[in-house]
């Protein structure tokens, strides 16, 4: 089943890949490990799991400025995500995108989004074909 959402571009891109979804904010400064790509804050449904390489599906980030520049030492790396899909893309997560190159879009309903869900971005409009269990 494919679902189409239009959002709005924070970074331009067309990018697809897999899905990884969290209901929970995600702060990138202390929460994520520049190192490994992992997340790494106690107690995020998310913890031990790496962000490498997949469409980082979440509500919006949190914390620290510094957040914006672990995004592009990932990029530099080689353990960012593919793209982001924010529902609010707070400054953080928007200059760590913009300066990091890496494709983003916000106001999307991230709830119809699930990990495992195969994800492609053109621009503002995202393309979401569902996970089909035991498949």
């Amino acid at each position: 089943m494919k679902i189409v959402l239009e959002g709005r571009v924070i970074w331009k891109g067309h990018v697809e890949g897999e899905a990884l979804t969290t209901r929970q904010p995600i702060s990138f400064y202390g929460g994520v490990d520049p190192r490994t790509g992992k997340i790494i804050e106690k107690g995020h449904e998310l913890e031990g799991v790496s962000i490498s390489d997949k469409i980082l599906v979440f509500p919006y980030g949190k914390g620290s400025t510094v957040g914006s520049y672990i995004l592009l030492r990932l990029k530099k790396h080689g353990l960012a995500p593919r793209a982001i899909i924010n529902q609010r893309c707070e400054p953080i997560i928007a200059v760590g995108a913009i300066i990091a190159e890496i494709p983003c879009v916000d106001l999307i309903d991230v709830s119809r989004i699930s990990t495992g869900d195969i994800v492609r971005i053109h621009g503002s409009r995202v393309e979401v074909w569902r996970r089909i269990p035991g498949l």
